[in-house]
């Protein structure tokens, strides 16, 4: 039996899939750009869809966007473009498609300002993870004051598919927030 088994999770977490990004992933601080970038397009990727979704089709994304290496998405042309509505492993809508290629220029534009994205992004939680301590999943909110800021300045920088909660699922992603309930063992862990 695994170790983790027997444990107390949030109730969204119950899936072959969905456990174990709950349970490694999900509220995790993180501070890779390359990562933070990926998490950003799958997000994006999301809108009208499922996690689990996404989830599945996770692997097949990195391979179709070369490892999330925002360099070469940013250079991606029309030959591209087409390579990728035909490829069934990803989510075939052309604009999040043509957004993904405009977030990797935006993606690059920020590395270049403010030295590294990570630097940039967590500055919307002031540089640390918002410990939240909510008791029901009804209480978690869908957007916030910090995603709503991080949304408009992300639109501002020629970002697209960055709305409010869009923002506020790729802040909990990435442990920008802490929504694991009380309850969930992952609460204190991270």
């Amino acid at each position: 039996m695994p170790p983790n088994a027997n444990k107390t999770r949030c109730a969204w977490s119950r899936d072959e899939l969905m456990t174990p990004y709950h349970d490694n992933e999900w509220g995790v601080p993180l501070h890779d750009d390359r990562a933070l970038f990926e998490l950003l397009i799958l997000e994006g990727a999301q809108a009208g869809l499922s996690w689990s979704t996404i989830l599945r089709k996770r692997e097949n994304y990195r391979a179709a966007f070369d490892g999330f290496d925002a360099r070469k998405i940013a250079r991606y042309g029309e030959r591209k473009q087409a390579a990728l509505m035909d490829d069934a492993g990803i989510v075939r809508n052309r604009l999040k498609i043509a957004a993904t290629i405009d977030n990797a220029a935006a993606f690059l534009q920020t590395q270049d300002e403010f030295g590294s994205f990570d630097a940039y992004i967590w500055t919307f939680v002031d540089g640390k993870p918002v410990r939240n301590r909510w008791r029901k999943m009804e209480d978690v909110p869908a957007r916030t004051s910090q995603s709503d800021a991080m949304s408009k300045d992300l639109a501002r920088r020629g970002f697209r598919f960055v709305g409010s909660t869009i923002c506020y699922a790729f802040m909990q992603a990435t442990g920008m927030v802490n929504d694991h309930l009380v309850s969930c063992f992952r609460h204190k862990e991270v």
